[in-house]
Formats: structure tokens, sequence, C-alpha cells
């Protein structure tokens, strides 16, 4: 049987980090579900399908041509027909696309079917905002990660600046609340934990007191042979 940990949450919460560790520490597999929302917006920006086009966005949908390659050393490097998008699909404005079309329920569906198949042994660490909910709702653990409005704009206001973009941080702390409300406001599918969920906090956290503390989840449930702390 395939083990799955879903980790859920807003933007910002240090889902990716989390789970990308998780998945190397553990030797499973990773799905980024927010990357296919992401790429989902870049494709009907460069195919001009219109974000209000339910059907038309799902048609697109499953047919991508999409790719992640996780042979490198670094973060897995994404690809959209051929061409490399992983700094492209980390910025603010492709974050609003997929937050535009994912509400619609044609597209969810396109995708859901992709992203259960990335269910694979040993096992999947799956990021994302619906996983432990409607994707894997059978997921043995099921975290919910999140951290307050002030914490997460200040962490995506250091990681702008370092990059040399000047950003405002109060601007960035409205576009955190209006993607919030969107999420979990929406009809199809809409940001909240699952109802066996593990809420966690990491406002105050450091990303390795997190890992320790899912981690230790994972072994209190029996979900690893070992885990080397």
């Amino acid at each position: 049987m395939t083990t799955i940990i879903t980790v859920d949450g807003p933007s910002g919460a240090g889902k990716g980090t989390v789970c990308r560790k998780l998945a190397k520490k553990l030797g499973f597999y990773y799905l980024d579900s927010g990357a296919l929302y992401r790429l989902l917006g870049l494709a009907a920006q460069r195919h001009r399908v219109s974000l209000e086009d339910g059907v038309g966005l799902s048609a697109l949908a499953a047919n991508m041509d999409i790719s992640f390659d996780t042979s490198g050393p670094e973060a897995t490097k994404v690809i959209l027909e051929g061409e490399d998008v992983s700094l492209e699909l980390r910025t603010e404005q492709t974050g609003a696309l997929a937050s535009k079309v994912a509400p619609h329920p044609e597209v969810r569906s396109a995708l859901l079917t992709r992203q259960r198949l990335f269910a694979k042994a040993p096992g999947l660490i799956a990021d994302g905002r619906d996983m432990g909910t409607e994707v894997f709702p059978q997921a043995p653990l099921k975290i919910y990660l999140t951290a307050s409005i002030e914490e997460r704009a200040q962490r995506r206001y250091k990681e702008l600046l370092e990059k040399g973009e000047n950003v405002s941080l109060r601007a960035l702390e409205e576009q955190v609340r209006s993607r919030d409300e969107r999420d979990m406001s929406r009809e199809a599918s809409p940001l909240t934990p699952a109802a066996d969920a593990i809420e966690l906090d990491s406002s105050e956290l450091s990303i390795q007191e997190v890992m320790d503390t899912v981690l230790n989840l994972v072994y209190l449930k029996g979900l690893a042979k070992t885990i080397d702390q």
C-alpha cells in the first residue's frame, strides 16, 4: 500500500519547503499540486484562454504538455511545453493566475486524475490546498500548515528583497489577505482543514522545527520504517 501524507494550507505557510524536505528524507515522491494550477494559469495566458472560461480551461488542463525534472541537486525544474518555467511559476503574478483558474469545478475535475497518479510506492508527500479534503481523503496523515497573514507577507517580502525586487510590505499583506479570502470562499474545494487534519501554526517555528514535528507524527503512526533524526 502506498503511504500518502498530505500537507495543506495557505500560501506562504512553508508547505513547499517542508514537503520537499520530507519527501527527500523519507524517499517518497513529491506532488506540488499548486504548480499544476500555476502551470494552467500560464498556459491559459499563452494560449489566450479566458480565465473565466471553465470549459476551455478544463480542456487545456487535460492536455497540457508538462513535466517535472527532479534530476538536479536543487529545486525541481518545472517544464511547460519544453520550456523551463520554474522561476516564472513562483512570481506573485502567476500565483494570482492560479487562484483565478482554481475555483472552476471543471478545472479541478480535469486535474484530479493527474494528481492521483502521483501516488506511487513507497509513498507520496502531497502539497496543496485540498489534498486531504478532496484529492487524497484516505491519507493516514494530514497536516494543515498555516501562519499569520503578517508572517507570511514578511517571508515573501524578504524573499523578494533578496531577489532585488522593490516591493511594499503593506501591499503584500493585502495580496495575502485577498488570496486567502478567494481560496477560502470559493465553491469548489475551498481552502479548509480536513476534519481529521492536524493543524500546525508555523508563525513562530523554523523549517527544522516544523520538519521535526511532522517526522515525529510519521513515526508515531508507523508510516516509515526508520527515521534518521
